[in-house]
Parts: structure tokens; C-alpha cells; sequence
């Protein structure tokens, strides 16, 4: 069975966060934008616990944008 776009969505953000050596620096740009287009998708078809968390992915993209 497929996994449902919010797995997706989770194992994108943790593939992210994992494959950075230097955790002070910016996301790539390029895995944020795919990141943030898999959280979009996901958030339509989310539980509200699911929704929570995809906010805090979001939320995790935006510190690191600064």
C-alpha cells in the first residue's frame, strides 16, 4: 500500500533535517520548497493531530529561513 502523503510529508522533513552536517546553517532551498509542497498536500487530507505536526515542520522551515 502507498504511503499516504503525510508520511510523506514526515520522512521528507526528517531526510532533511538528518542530511545536514552543520545544523546552524539555512535549509537548502531547493529540499524546503519540496518540503513545504509536500506539507501542502499532506495538510488536505490530515487528521488534526497530523495538522499540528505538519505546522510545526512548517514552523521548523521558518527558523532556519532566517
Amino acid at each position: 500500500m502507498d504511503k499516504n502523503l503525510f508520511q510523506q510529508a514526515k520522512e521528507m522533513m526528517k531526510q532533511m533535517t538528518n542530511n545536514r552536517t552543520d545544523q546552524s546553517t539555512p535549509y537548502d532551498e531547493d529540499d524546503q520548497h519540496a518540503v513545504r509542497q509536500a506539507i501542502q498536500a499532506a495538510y488536505q487530507e490530515a487528521t488534526p493531530e497530523e495538522q499540528q505536526q505538519l505546522n510545526d515542520f512548517e514552523q521548523e522551515l521558518d527558523k532556519k529561513m532566517d
